[in-house]
């Protein structure tokens, strides 16, 4: 159904009105009819319909109407406007006598096409006029144009990204941006009074570029709406002309913020000089922001980053064996005091129809590293990061190790072909617990397409959801394997070597330098024998067994996608560590697995862990490397993979914006 527009006639004068194609001009007859008048008649230029009760078209021929209450003629035009007030229609009122004319009342109308027009159908192209342009519908054959946060930095010189400035970076800068088109249709200027202008409640979200001429972009521009700015006016360009916008999304969906941003084009008329304009039509768009997006560990690992240090030497040698073998370039960043490269920051992307950009997310723990990730960034290269809120402090539990993602799952059905964000928590109800930030988790749940999974994270001394779990892809069953670290499992594998007659041997015996520094029991005989370390672990196991219950439940996963791996624990003050080099604790590069080293001791000149854990991997047709983190890492409560960080190739063929929120 048309847009409406009510006019109201003036007898025996030439209204001068702007027309929109497609809108439908209603006027009142009854309240208009001058004393006495019964009927009316109704003429029109030869391309202007007009109708009381049905419609006819007029041809410089007269219709006569009677005069009653409710009485309305409507008209449209077919056809813009080659001159102002080219489009002419009257309506003529009569007496008693049919033949004598009583009053007149004059329409000059100015017709002209006017649209705003966005890529609403997700192809990449701005179509004209799209049915559904001003809604939004997720799924394969839903519609509403996609807006990139424009969170790159096209100038490496900036210290913050571009959507942190109010002015273009450079002409490429529009690269980032989403093309929004004003078309018209009609003549070369509008009767005086008119105007155009743009709109958005949410331009504290979007910027908005308007671009005269594309050939003679200078990079500077400032922007036409945005923070603090709502509404821009502009001139109608005429005979067919276009107006070039480019939005740029400033902020990512969170709590605050549903990703949503309107936009709204108004024709204004000034009715009285001094007074506000009033409008006569509206057209109007939506994007939805695009969300950040995370990868797993079964996507293609491109990059891998470490921390170089006066100890790792041998670490940081092992992982770029191990990552050339997978096809994954290494980068070694020199940093003297902080080696959790894992902690600081979380790879993911963004995805609009026309691009595809990694995005990395900076925690807030703001330690030795914290100065990386914005140096990471640059052109086609973003950067995020989340604050905790006032009266918040930053605890462990807000370091990345603690931010997982699963592969693609369904679960009941339901299928989330990006996976499921894992973090972990306090366990439910604790109020004295460690929870990883609001600001963080808020923002998680706000992207919508990774539906996240609470765990209990808070028994271990770090908290994080990578030192008990992980995942491995796998050529069957869902496409891959989760990894949960067992002390059942560790303690069958150790009075299996107890039984054979192996009681004497010990842990780290191949480490004789750093014995010394470990305040816990080492030879197999006195850890089985031990009854605080037997009851510690059956406790830590418990813990781990409510998240597996939880992962079965969240992730769709049976016992035949979980592996154990023998891990041992420790509690200090109430708060769990790896007895060894927890051996789930590992960095995945495609069919590489880079694991931390348990310096167990050797038996038939094998390590029997490192055997067990082959037996278990590599049937998936996985690589097991185990990797010396022992000094720099494990003894300082981390290991493989909270010393690196992966950068992994975006979904291909999953769209975002065909998942829909989960």
């Amino acid at each position: 159904m048309a847009t409406t527009r009510t006019i109201h006639l003036q007898l025996d004068k030439v209204l001068e009105e702007v027309f929109v194609l497609g809108t439908e001009l209603v006027m009142d007859i009854y309240h208009v009819a001058p004393p006495g008048a019964k009927s009316f008649s109704v003429s029109a230029s030869v391309d202007v319909t007009c109708w009381v009760s049905t419609p006819f078209k007029s041809a410089a021929t007269d219709m006569r109407g009677r005069v009653a209450v409710g009485t309305q003629v409507h008209a449209q035009v077919l056809t813009p406007s080659q001159e102002v007030g080219d489009k002419k229609m009257s309506v003529t009122f009569y007496g008693v006598k049919a033949d004598v004319a009583l009053a007149k009342a004059r329409v000059y109308l100015t017709a002209i096409g006017l649209s705003l027009d966005v890529d609403s159908d997700r192809d990449g192209i701005v179509e004209q006029n799209h049915p559904n342009k001003a809604t939004w519908k997720w799924g394969p054959n839903g519609h509403g144009a996609v807006l990139l946060v424009n969170c790159d930095k096209e100038r490496d010189s900036t210290s913050s990204p571009d959507n942190e400035d109010r002015s273009l970076q450079g002409a490429a800068d529009l690269q980032d941006m989403s093309p929004m088109l004003v078309r018209t249709r009609g003549p070369a200027k509008l009767p005086p009074g008119y105007s155009l202008q743009l709109h958005s409640l949410q331009s504290q979200h979007a910027g908005v570029f308007h671009v005269p001429d594309l050939s003679k972009v200078i990079g500077t521009e400032r922007q036409s709406l945005g923070p603090g700015k709502s509404s821009y006016s502009f001139e109608y360009p005429g005979r067919g002309g276009e107006v070039n916008f480019f939005v740029e999304g400033l902020s990512f969906p969170d709590a605050d913020f549903n990703g949503f941003v309107h936009f709204h084009l108004s024709l204004l008329q000034v009715i009285l000089p001094g007074t506000q304009s009033t409008p006569i039509f509206s057209d109007s768009v939506v994007f939805r922001v695009a969300p950040w997006i995370m990868t797993p560990n079964t996507q293609l690992a491109l990059e891998i980053f470490m921390t170089r240090v006066d100890t790792n030497a041998v670490f940081v040698k092992q992982m770029t064996t191990i990552a050339r073998l997978a096809g994954c370039t290494p980068f070694e960043i020199q940093n003297t005091v902080d080696v959790w490269m894992q902690d600081e920051m979380e790879f993911g992307y963004c995805e609009c129809p026309t691009k595809v950009i990694p995005v990395v997310f900076d925690s807030p723990r703001d330690r030795g590293l914290m100065a990386v990730p914005l140096l990471l960034t640059g052109k086609d290269f973003g950067y995020v990061t989340r604050k905790p809120r006032r009266g918040e402090e930053v605890n462990s539990l807000d370091s990345f190790g603690n931010l997982e993602v699963s592969p693609p799952v369904i679960v009941k059905g339901k299928k989330y072909p990006l996976g499921r964000i894992i973090i972990g928590s306090a366990f439910p109800g604790e109020r004295a617990g460690r929870n990883m930030a609001t600001a963080v988790r808020e923002f998680l749940f706000a992207q919508q397409v990774q539906a996240p999974v609470e765990l209990y994270s808070d028994w271990l001394s770090v908290g994080h959801v990578d030192e008990f779990m992980s995942f491995v892809p796998a050529p069957d069953r869902k496409g891959f394997r989760l990894l949960l670290a067992s002390p059942d499992a560790c303690l069958r594998l150790l009075k299996e070597l107890l039984q054979q007659g192996h009681g004497q041997k010990r842990l780290f015996e191949s480490c004789p330098d750093v014995v010394s520094s470990l305040k816990r029991k080492l030879k197999i005989q006195d850890i089985v024998d031990d009854k605080n370390i037997t009851t510690e672990n059956a406790y830590v196991q418990r813990c781990i067994d409510w998240n597996r219950d939880v992962l079965k439940r969240e992730l769709g996963l049976e016992e035949a996608d979980i592996i154990d791996l023998p891990v041992l624990f420790l509690l200090n003050k109430s708060k769990a560590e790896a007895y060894f080099p927890d051996v789930v604790n590992m960095v995945v590069l495609n069919k590489q697995l880079g694991i931390p080293k348990p310096f167990w001791p050797h038996v038939d000149g094998q390590c029997p862990l490192e055997s067990h854990v082959r037996s278990l991997l590599e049937p998936l047709g996985l690589a097991c490397h185990f990797v010396d983190d022992l000094k720099t890492y494990h003894l300082n409560l981390g290991e493989v993979h909270c010393g690196s960080n992966t950068r992994r190739s975006p979904f291909a063929g999953v769209r975002w914006w065909d998942v829909g929120p989960l």
